[in-house]
């Protein structure tokens, strides 16, 4: 007999990369990579999760199109790298694409920084744009996990 999770993790595993949101990558890598990945994004954390195992402090960020070079906001890369210092943990970042899911670890890059204009929110019906400061990572710094 199926339960309801049985039913999600289905789901969630036959849905297309594309569609994903990042609860469907946080039960993904939870399933599949980490093994103590605990959800921080409704807690006063700025990241979304936390594996106890491999203390990765980890930002996820769901694309529904691939692009080699990837964007990534300077005030989460800045906290993300100044709380794993603070605390002896290793600061990720991880992004799902169609074309797969890619794992960044964050104190191995050099990353040049602009501004660009971006939507304020990533909610769709505010499309208001800002400047934000973001650099660009290539996906060949990545670890591919899926």
């Amino acid at each position: 007999m199926m339960t309801l999770m049985n039913v999600i993790v289905v789901i969630v595993h036959y849905k297309k990369l594309k569609y994903w949101r990042e609860s469907d990558l946080f039960d993904w890598l939870s399933k599949n990579y980490y093994s103590l990945l605990v959800d921080t994004s409704d807690n006063f954390s700025k990241s979304d999760c936390y594996d106890i195992e491999t203390k990765n402090r980890i930002e996820l960020k769901c694309r529904a199109a691939h692009y080699d070079k990837l964007i990534i906001e300077k005030p989460k890369y800045e906290y993300l790298i100044k709380e794993s210092k603070k605390f002896g943990d290793v600061p990720i970042y991880i992004n799902s694409t169609p074309k797969g899911i890619f794992l960044f670890e964050l104190e191995d890059l050099k990353l040049k920084w602009f501004e660009k204009p971006l939507p304020k929110t990533t909610d769709f019906e505010n499309n208001n744009l800002t400047n934000k400061e973001v650099a660009t990572i290539n996906i060949n710094k990545s670890k591919q996990l899926k």
